[in-house]
């Protein structure tokens, strides 16, 4: 008869910091997966104790006194089961990236992470010291390795692992969410399980952490590659898996995920909004909705992530505003039960104009008058935030951040950004997405007016997104080879766009770099998001490099 042990991958959304709070939910994962799954193992997440990332939190003089009290508990209230936790390691060599893994009130093994990624939004090299010793250990009569994260991603310390004797590997991680993760996993999965012969089973967290959000997509790869269980992305939980040590044939293929990147990336953005604001203690959300397509779908992500009651809309229109504007922003309000505010800001304006009348004096109108109109919202917005507690979220786009075509201190003013890291393509793709979600005979979540007509500021006459900007589809493009793929401007060019134009877009993100230090975070869905993931300096001269 094969051999298989019964894993549950504890997918857990973990906070970083509250070391007792993540002890609690790993304690009663730990107690699930032994009374109602009858596991042999219990695997959490990495750093599952401390929460990632902890970024400067690990140099915090009194944390490795409760990191340690919080593994004394685990030893202390769970038994019957094996544990496999991962936690900050602090000697006096340094500060380790490690995991325990325990049988009983007694800890078996010990693994220090090897591999320090130290790219994208990882720092690790920072904080942690490098691991350099491979870690087996013996359970249920089996040889068992274990490696964390990214150890898996180069296939150095998997080899060891199986040079060592293990039969079956277990990868603990906190990767987070990005378009394109999912199929990066598998594929990485697979290559590894494949090149050692071990069945492998990787365990993520899950959840929003300021400017990045995890997706869970825990799973367990047979030895031939095949992924044999799946837990569900954006779900926190504890799910089984058996996993076969010999080498059978007659393992049920796990069922592939059936979700659209529209999607993943819906619930990325949700989960990320309710985390966000639920652990900061906001009562709620503030938004602009100012009738365009970026505050309506921020909208329906705020209802969707916290709840109609949570959510307050206020319009704040100005003489350029249209009709059709004012009207579905009433319209989407109301459609979706939230509480709608409507504070014209004209009078405020021209107060602004009367004061600056005379340091104006012999100047032409431009886009400062448009930008004053822009920021008196955005003081609107503050001040309803101050007196309320309700966090304000920003509407702008990657697309509108990487170009400049936002306003400092105006549109571009809140505590936290949803759409930071999605391009004005996938705004209307998420739109689309979301109103095909709707029952029949209902009416779209977002007004199929406002996805339907030119995108506009409104902050002067007859003013459209393509006066400053061209086509989004041509634009967006251009900043994914430019941000994402670090192309050159010639090399952008020979992909077929106008050499001009290519050089105009590239000015406008290197110019701009200013504003985005100052924008609130927002998750990260692309491959590379500005904040966090990618740094470039604000004072820098550089052209076609």
């Amino acid at each position: 008869m094969a051999r298989t042990l019964r894993v549950c991958m504890a997918q857990l959304n973990l906070w970083v910091g509250d070391v007792e709070g993540n002890v609690d939910k790993m304690v009663q994962a730990a107690i699930e997966a032994r009374d109602t799954h009858q596991a042999d193992l219990v695997v959490f997440p990495e750093l599952a104790v401390l929460g990632y990332p902890p970024d400067d939190l690990l140099l915090r003089r009194g944390l490795p006194g409760k990191v340690k009290d919080g593994l004394t508990r685990i030893r202390r209230e769970v038994s019957g089961i094996g544990v496999i936790v991962g936690y900050p390691e602090y000697t006096d060599g340094g500060i380790y990236n490690a995991a325990d893994v325990y049988l009983g009130d007694k800890r078996v093994a010990k693994y220090r992470k090897q591999k320090l990624p130290n790219y994208g939004v990882f720092d690790e090299e920072r904080h942690f010291a490098q691991g350099d010793k491979t870690c087996v250990f013996e359970m249920a009569g089996l040889t068992i390795g274990l490696t964390i994260c990214e150890d898996i991603w180069e296939p150095g310390p998997t080899a060891d692992v199986a040079k060592a004797g293990a039969s079956l590997l277990i990868n603990i991680n906190a990767s987070p969410f990005h378009e394109t993760k999912h199929e990066q996993r598998n594929q990485v999965l697979a290559e590894r399980a494949r090149e050692t012969g071990l069945s492998i089973v990787y365990v993520n967290c899950v959840g929003g952490q300021d400017e990045l959000v995890f997706d869970g997509d825990s799973m367990a790869a047979r030895y031939d590659g095949q992924i044999i269980a799946r837990a569900p992305t954006f779900e926190e939980g504890v799910f089984l898996a058996d996993v076969p040590i010999d080498h059978v044939a007659n393992a049920k293929p796990a069922k592939k995920t059936d979700k659209s990147m529209e999607q993943l990336c819906w619930q990325a953005l949700t989960m990320s909004i309710a985390d966000y604001v639920n652990r900061n203690r906001f009562d709620g959300v503030l938004i602009g909705l100012s009738g365009g397509i970026d505050s309506s779908l921020v909208l329906a992500l705020a209802v969707d992530a916290l709840g109609a009651d949570r959510v307050w809309c206020v319009a704040m229109p100005s003489r350029y505003t249209s009709e059709l504007s004012r009207r579905e922003a009433r319209a989407q309000a109301e459609r979706l039960g939230v509480r709608f505010s409507d504070i014209g800001i004209e009078p405020m304006v021209e107060q602004f104009g009367d004061a600056l009348a005379a340091e104006f004096a012999g100047c032409e109108v431009d886009v400062t008058e448009e930008n004053i109109q822009s920021r008196v919202r955005g003081t609107l917005l503050m001040a309803l935030s101050n007196k309320f507690r309700y966090l304000v979220l920003a509407t702008g786009n990657k697309s509108e951040l990487a170009t400049g075509y936002a306003t400092l201190y105006g549109d571009m003013a809140g505590g936290f950004a949803p759409l930071k890291d999605v391009y004005k393509t996938l705004v209307f793709k998420l739109a689309n997405w979301r109103n095909a979600q709707v029952k029949s005979g209902e009416s779209p979540v977002i007004p199929q007016a406002v996805i339907d007509r030119p995108p506009s500021a409104e902050l002067r006459d007859d003013q459209q997104d393509s006066d400053s900007l061209p086509p989004y589809e041509t634009l967006d493009a251009i900043i994914r080879a430019y941000v994402e793929d670090h192309a050159t401007l010639a090399e952008i060019a020979e992909q077929g766009f106008d050499g001009e134009l290519v050089k105009r877009v590239a000015r406008m993100i290197r110019h701009n770099e200013y504003k985005r230090r100052q924008a609130p975070p927002g998750p990260k869905v692309t491959a590379r998001a500005f904040g966090r993931d990618r740094r470039y300096p604000i004072t820098a001269v550089y052209e076609d490099i």
